[in-house]
């Protein structure tokens, strides 16, 4: 991401292993490697390193302290172990593969997640009851088709320059071609929810836009819906199911603080990567015309890493 990895742990207001790294870039599709935070239960001696003694590093580890710490266990056990909950940064593949997975050809597939199906697909189901995650980007791309099939890419972000957070899942999948004693097999993924976008009509501006960009959008969180969604720990299906409806409640007004400015096409093409991706050539209004994301003004577009 365009951040160094030092400013999202900061924002984050998490913990991240001293050898993480993360490319900088301004245009990363999916299969690329992307940040995720997510909390784990760690054990009463934990003395705040990244992760526990023989917890996945970087992704990668032995499926036993997984079993602890991604919420495979419930509150109650939790509370057993003494364990607490810690914020951590992680890079993790774009594009959800899961366990029972053959390959990781499922992942390819699996960069979305639509919320209203999120409990019954077999690919999200177990990660959305108990490894759930947020996603942090500085914006993303959304492309509208125009007359005649033309297309405009659009850049949509904060206007203060700060990250959004966005509900996702992460899974752990170990690679039967490698030995289970070589720590590298195992493969850390991430998808994005998703929800349905605004209406065209509405009378917020911002969501007006969003609306006739496109008629989806990956789902947001606020700060205490972060905190939430990231909580460790193993729901029912009831529960997963209010946990959601909560979430997706704050979306849209979370969303309304966005900013949206037309891109350059340039994006269309990962071989493309820069700064100069985030603002069209001769062009900088919002999908329904209005300068500047609606807000009334025209300010400049703000640098930032791009999901999708």
């Amino acid at each position: 991401m365009a951040k160094a990895i030092g400013d999202l742990v900061a924002e984050a207001e998490a913990e991240a292993d001293a050898n993480l790294e993360l490319r900088q870039s301004w245009n990363v599709a999916p299969t690329s490697d992307v940040p995720v935070v997510l909390e784990r239960l760690i054990g009463a001696g934990h003395q705040g390193s990244a992760r526990a003694e023989t917890a996945p590093k970087n992704g990668a580890g032995p499926v036993q302290a997984e079993q602890i710490q991604a919420g495979r266990i419930g509150a109650a056990q939790a509370q057993e172990t003494q364990a607490l909950a810690v914020r951590q940064v992680h890079v993790a593949r774009w594009g959800l593969v899961p366990g029972w997975a053959k390959d990781i050809s499922v992942g390819v597939r699996a960069f979305n997640a639509r919320s209203e199906t999120l409990l019954e697909k077999p690919t999200f189901r177990d990660a959305a009851l108990s490894r759930r995650c947020a996603v942090p980007m500085e914006g993303y791309y959304e492309w509208k088709t125009g007359p005649g099939n033309s297309k405009q890419p659009y850049f949509v972000h904060r206007p203060d320059g700060k990250l959004s957070w966005f509900a996702g899942l992460y899974e752990w999948w170990a690679d039967p071609a490698v030995p289970a004693s070589d720590p590298g097999r195992w493969l850390l993924s991430t998808t994005v929810i998703t929800l349905a976008s605004p209406d065209p009509q509405d009378p917020d501006p911002v969501l007006a836009s969003l609306g006739s960009l496109h008629n989806r959008l990956p789902l947001p969180l606020s700060p205490a819906a972060l905190a939430a969604w990231t909580a460790p720990g193993t729901l029912s299906n009831t529960a997963a199911l209010e946990l959601l409806a909560r979430i997706l409640d704050q979306a849209y007004s979370t969303a309304s603080n966005w900013q949206i400015n037309a891109a350059d096409p340039a994006v269309g093409s990962v071989r493309n990567d820069g700064p100069w991706l985030l603002q069209s050539p001769g062009l900088d209004v919002t999908p329904g015309g209005t300068p500047g994301g609606g807000s009334g003004g025209d300010p400049e577009p703000v640098p930032g890493n791009v999901l999708f």
